[in-house]
């Protein structure tokens, strides 16, 4: 039995379908968490046993991790709590839930930088690793996804880079690092779910083909778009105070600004790509498919 957290999100929504095909060769049922299950697919839900709620709820974990053998675990980012609340403490209940009911392996999302000079003051990415540490101490074998930013997150950029040619960050426009698409680490996840020879806990980084910089980008957009995109880089101070303008949690607000100044410091810079931590999806290949038609649109 696997249980799935967060099953219609960015990357719930690639890896479910990847254990559909796969799970009933080996024997394995899959089992969701999900706050409203019509927004999965009729057919899905139908070959999924469901679970309505919250997996931050601790009568909805204990319910779901009853004769589980693996978790995928991703926390929602929850703008009106600090960091640590949103993360470990939204975890605590699931840490609790998964030693009483002995699951065998976790797979959980979180991030690049543990260990590097940085990773102690790099806000989101900080409070994802004490969510690590959390589930790294309930007895279950624990794979933590280190990942680095995704592609996805220029989708937020979409009427900008439509509207007025350009897309917007923080960190020098040359600074080249991993970036990521959604359907890797979901693929990642699903081998390590499906396939729980693994014991112990690590992490597991997901890098993407080759590093790119925000020029990289916007050339490589370019090209895909046929007409100019430009890179604007922001001040640290203009992102915090558009966040607090829209009425987030100053903690959380912090928690932004503080990755992005260490991602800019090198938080991302601290693993070698290799054949084992490299992933198939090129920027060019997602522009392409995902980044274009939103666009163009």
């Amino acid at each position: 039995m696997i249980v799935i957290t967060a099953p219609t999100g960015n990357i719930g929504r690639h890896l479910l379908p990847l254990l559909l095909e796969s799970a009933p060769t080996l024997g394995e049922e899959l089992r969701v968490i999900v706050r409203d299950p019509a927004r999965l697919p009729e057919d899905v839900r139908e070959r999924v046993e469901v679970i309505t709620g919250s997996h931050g709820d601790p009568e909805v974990v204990d319910r779901a991790f009853d004769g589980a053998d693996a978790v995928f675990w991703l926390v929602p980012p929850d703008s009106s709590l600090p960091p640590e609340d949103g993360y470990r403490g939204f975890t605590r209940p699931a840490a609790k839930a998964l030693a009483v009911h002995g699951v065998g392996h976790v797979v959980g999302v979180s991030a690049l930088g543990r260990g590097t000079p940085v990773a102690g003051r790099a806000g989101l990415v900080t409070a994802s690793f004490a969510m690590d540490d959390l589930l790294a101490g309930t007895g279950a074998a624990y794979r933590a996804l280190a990942n680095p930013s995704f592609f996805e997150n220029l989708l937020e950029e979409a009427g900008s880079i439509r509207d007025q040619g350009f897309f917007t960050d923080c960190v020098d426009p040359g600074r080249r690092a991993p970036m990521v698409a959604v359907a890797d680490i979901a693929a990642v996840a699903a081998g390590l779910l499906l396939h729980r020879s693994w014991t112990g806990n690590a992490d597991v980084p997901v890098l993407g083909p080759r590093d790119l910089s925000p020029d990289d980008l916007a050339r490589i957009m370019t090209e895909q778009f046929g007409r100019p995109v430009r890179y604007v880089r922001q001040s640290l101070d203009e992102v915090h105070a558009t966040l607090v303008g829209y009425g987030l949690d100053a903690s959380f607000v912090q928690g932004i600004v503080d990755m992005k100044r260490a991602k800019d410091d090198g938080l991302d810079a601290g693993v070698t790509r290799t054949p084992a931590t490299a992933t198939p999806t090129t920027f060019e290949e997602w522009c392409a498919r995902t980044l274009k038609p939103a666009v163009l649109s």
